[in-house]
């Protein structure tokens, strides 16, 4: 909540489409959602890779680093995670502006506060990715060791077992990590961007 009534926003002499035409790509969010395990960081990261490669300005918005710094007095409560999610989603908004393609991997569980993500941004700057994968191959995979710790009680609220997962309904992308390869899951989701014009060759 706005604590502040004294406050003004301010806009900058340089526009959104200024900045798309010098950059060579429109700025928008990838907010990749999923459950932990289903790869969305590691699919962020090689996107990432492959799109600075293509000589596009991009950045991913990890949720384990956001912890450690912007959101480090932050728990795992409901109320915690929707404030999460909101300051990112407001910090994505700007990089957006700033005509980067930004890439949020975030569990992000609750459909409304992904929803709340998205009306912060103008239109088509908001691109839902389903990093979709069972939660059986999540539990198998358990980069972290999270699942385990889950079943030991030792994690009391842990997303697909004893706190919800909410699927997104009308995501604009369903990436399917469990029966793709990574350079299948890169390569649609380039492809995606140039057809709507985000990028281009």
């Amino acid at each position: 909540m706005q604590k502040s009534k004294n406050i003004v926003w301010h806009d900058g002499t340089i526009t959104r489409e200024d900045r798309a035409k010098k950059f060579g790509q429109k700025g928008c969010v990838l907010w990749f959602t999923g459950l932990s395990g289903s790869g969305k960081s590691t699919l962020a990261r090689e996107l990432e890779a492959a799109l600075f490669n293509m000589g596009k300005n991009v950045y991913v918005l990890d949720g384990d680093n956001i912890r450690h710094g912007l959101n480090n007095d932050l728990g795992f409560s409901p109320e915690d995670r929707k404030e999460n999610i909101r300051r990112i989603g407001e910090v994505a908004k700007l990089f957006a502006d700033a005509g980067i393609i930004a890439l949020t991997a975030f569990i992000s569980p609750y459909r409304a506060d992904r929803e709340g993500a998205r009306n912060l941004m103008g239109d088509g700057d908001f691109i839902e990715v389903y990093v979709k994968c069972s939660l059986e191959e999540c539990e198998r995979r358990d980069p972290k060791g999270m699942y385990k710790k889950a079943r030991k009680g030792e994690i009391k609220s842990f997303t697909g077992l004893t706190a919800p997962y909410e699927e997104p309904e009308n995501s604009e992308l369903t990436i399917d990590t469990e029966n793709l390869s990574l350079e299948t899951c890169v390569n649609d989701i380039v492809e995606f961007l140039k057809e709507r014009e985000i990028i281009a060759d």
